[in-house]
């Protein structure tokens, strides 16, 4: 019985930002666990490779390219997605970072950033959750940080976007609760993925990371994935505007 609700057979996913990295990782453990999974990027070339990539280990997958930061383009790909069957499940992974000084970063570097980390989880959140009120029920999931909660050096635009996306998930479960939506975070640690690589080949940034992490490792994308199926599954039905840290015990230390 326990194990059954974790089952997500015959459940629709939206996954933003999923044609590599950790939306990917998160696309394949939403499919592994029974969703069909709409896989969702700008580049059409890369989300078909990513998408044929899933098929081939016999998942289900839809492929959707729209830009998450352009609000008509969200509203329109979302009812199109709806007409074909209802979106159950929203990851909202789609993120990037601009490293920088902050007294020197530009205006238009901060509002990339803002566009693409926070307004694209209020666009398609607010999308998806219109047709899920309507249903009564559904799951969002938010890919905030453990820059959500702290900061570091040449990051201040990323922690403040990151920071935003925690308390927007907050206040997106407490107005729509009462319509039977859960709304969740995960906040991912260092997990060794692309956008990593220059960190994780420092070996001095890396192994202050490993000494600081009480795991005492870097993190990887299959350790995100536990966490997607519990906020995505009724094992979760009472878990509302959390924010889960999957960090090896960094946002644990002083």
């Amino acid at each position: 019985m326990s194990l059954a609700l974790f089952d997500l057979s015959g459940k629709r996913a939206l996954v933003t930002g999923s044609s590599a990295g950790i939306g990917f990782g998160l696309a394949r453990a939403l499919a592994e666990a029974g969703c069909q999974v709409i896989l969702n990027g700008r580049d059409a070339a890369r989300l078909r490779d990513a998408a044929a990539t899933l098929r081939g280990e016999g998942l289900k997958i839809v492929e959707a390219v729209f830009d998450v930061t352009d609000h008509g383009a969200v509203s329109s790909a979302v009812e199109t997605l709806e007409a074909a069957g209802p979106i159950d499940i929203l990851v909202n992974n789609a993120g990037m970072q601009l490293r920088g000084p902050l007294e020197t970063y530009s205006t238009a570097d901060w509002h990339t950033l803002m566009r693409t980390n926070l307004d694209s989880v209020f666009y398609v959140g607010q999308a998806v959750a219109r047709a899920m009120i309507g249903r009564r029920c559904g799951r969002i999931i938010n890919i905030c940080s453990v820059q959500s909660e702290l900061g570091r050096p040449g990051i201040a635009p990323y922690t403040a976007s990151k920071g935003a996306v925690k308390m927007l998930t907050k206040g997106m479960a407490i107005d729509w609760g009462k319509y039977g939506l859960t709304v969740n975070g995960i906040g991912p640690g260092y997990i060794r993925t692309e956008l990593n690589a220059a960190l994780i080949q420092d070996e001095k940034f890396s192994q202050w990371l490993i000494d600081r992490t009480p795991s005492g490792r870097w993190g990887d994308i299959d350790d995100l994935a536990g966490a997607a199926i519990f906020l995505a599954s009724d094992a979760s039905a009472f878990v509302n505007g959390h924010i889960l840290y999957v960090d090896g015990g960094v946002t644990a230390r002083l």
